[in-house]
């Protein structure tokens, strides 16, 4: 997301090395890449304007201390801005749902049709029954299209969320009256509706989607936009704030190749916080949103929380622990060891998923890895693995030509798919045992040799 920022703004801070404080005319080059960077990221005109006088003003004069070369004060400006601009002046609590009602707690979720709507609401009751703890039921009110209320009742399946039933035939209001009654009976916690969209504005789903929220006076009422929707994310926001008290915004597909202009768009335009982004296609890729973080991963800072918190989802501390002990006893690394990495790897979301979220020094150090290849090896890997025996997983010196012969089928692999993996395995368990402890950038440098793609 926003690469090009990140490039013009390194770019910036190499040319204003040497200068020894923040001028009008040190600073005019820096905020025309910025200006430009932005203007090609879809953000709306005057969000840019304002945005770009916000930094000058905050620049001007700014002195540069300690270690801080002119540009690195510049971005930690623009830092600043691009955090406010994402809601960080709202406050921390602003980004958070709001939970202070009756049970249950009606959450709307407004939007065009095709912006990921049905599967954001299977995420959000995921994300709420593992996070909150809550007893969450969905509802379909979109009678027009039978196939998004089948979705529905299926993503609401595989989450262990609680789906109430409707047919294309009923009016939507009325679906609406008795999902709410039914979240009264049974308990529920948190009802979650999900309304038809469009594939463009029209009057008549803005009258349906006010009569609902009439209905149903929800406790959040959150737009729902496709982060590569560009500068028509942000006519659409407008729409739909002018017709709907909106209470957030909830942004998708930012793994794909979106430019990322209505992140910071939407907000402006809508005054209303970003609660959540979609950042897989997974049900758990939905975060909750912090413009402080994003802003960091925007201009290349990373994300070191987002990846601590993945590693604690995906990470299986017990296996992790006893590994730890083994090495320290003198213990072997072997096959199993190495199967448990690539796992754990997986849960984690793979390689471009961690490495999207390290800082650029970091990024840098995996650059011309081609990483779906590296994914798909990684699963090839596990394949061969699977392929041995026991014995040979604890002791890979036994597994010589006939072995590997045998492996390779049972795999469906050629045989110099199974070298090329005992050599990766060889290169990691040399790695692990000069590791010791060692930081990051060691990690990072041993990688690029011992595992798939990282070349």
């Amino acid at each position: 997301m926003l690469d090009n920022l990140t490039q013009r703004l390194a770019k910036v801070v190499k040319t204003m090395r040497g200068e020894a404080r923040l001028t009008e005319a040190n600073t005019a080059e820096m905020l025309r890449e910025v200006r430009l960077a932005l203007l090609e990221s879809d953000v709306a005109l005057p969000v840019v304007r304002e945005f770009i006088n916000r930094v000058r003003e905050k620049a001007m004069g700014e002195e540069v201390i300690a270690s801080l070369s002119p540009g690195q004060a510049l971005v930690g400006v623009v830092q600043k801005e691009l955090a406010a601009i994402m809601g960080a002046d709202l406050g921390p609590s602003a980004s958070q749902l709001n939970f202070a009602t009756q049970p249950p707690a009606v959450i709307l979720m407004a939007g065009l049709q095709g912006v990921g709507k049905t599967t954001t609401v299977g995420k959000l009751a995921k994300y709420l029954r593992e996070n909150t703890k809550k007893k969450v039921l969905t509802v379909s009110v979109d009678v027009y299209r039978p196939a998004a209320i089948a979705q529905l009742e299926k993503i609401t399946s595989q989450v262990g969320a609680d789906f109430f039933p409707t047919q294309p035939n009923e009016q939507p209001v009325a679906i609406a009256h008795a999902a709410l009654d039914y979240a009264k009976r049974h308990y529920h916690d948190v009802l979650i509706v999900d309304t038809a969209g469009r594939l463009g504005i029209d009057q008549d789903m803005m009258s349906e989607i006010a009569a609902l929220h009439k209905a149903l006076n929800p406790i959040e009422t959150l737009f729902v936009v496709d982060a590569m929707l560009g500068q028509d994310a942000i006519n659409t926001a407008k729409a739909f704030n002018d017709v709907l008290p909106l209470t957030g915004i909830v942004l998708t597909k930012l793994d794909g190749d979106a430019r990322g202009g209505a992140a910071l768009s939407v907000r402006h335009i809508t005054g209303k916080p970003i609660k959540f982004a979609g950042v897989s296609e997974k049900l758990d890729g939905l975060e909750a949103f912090d413009p402080v973080r994003m802003a960091n991963r925007i201009l290349g800072m990373g994300d070191i929380l987002a990846l601590v918190e993945e590693a604690r989802k995906g990470v299986d501390i017990k296996t992790a622990q006893e590994l730890e002990k083994k090495l320290k006893v003198g213990g072997k690394f072997d096959l199993n060891d190495f199967k448990a990495q690539l796992v754990q790897m997986k849960n984690m979301g793979g390689f471009s998923s961690m490495i999207d979220k390290l800082p650029a020094q970091f990024q840098q150090a995996a650059q011309g890895a081609n990483m779906d290849q590296a994914s798909r090896q990684v699963r090839r890997m596990e394949g061969i693995i699977n392929a041995m025996t026991p014995q040979e997983r604890t002791k890979p010196d036994l597994i010589k030509a006939s072995r590997k012969r045998r492996i390779a089928t049972g795999a469906g692999v050629q045989v110099q798919e199974v070298n090329r993996m005992l050599s990766q395995f060889e290169q990691m368990q040399a790695m692990m045992k000069k590791m010791k402890g060692g930081g990051m950038m060691k990690m990072m440098r041993g990688l690029k040799g011992a595992m798939p793609g990282m070349r």
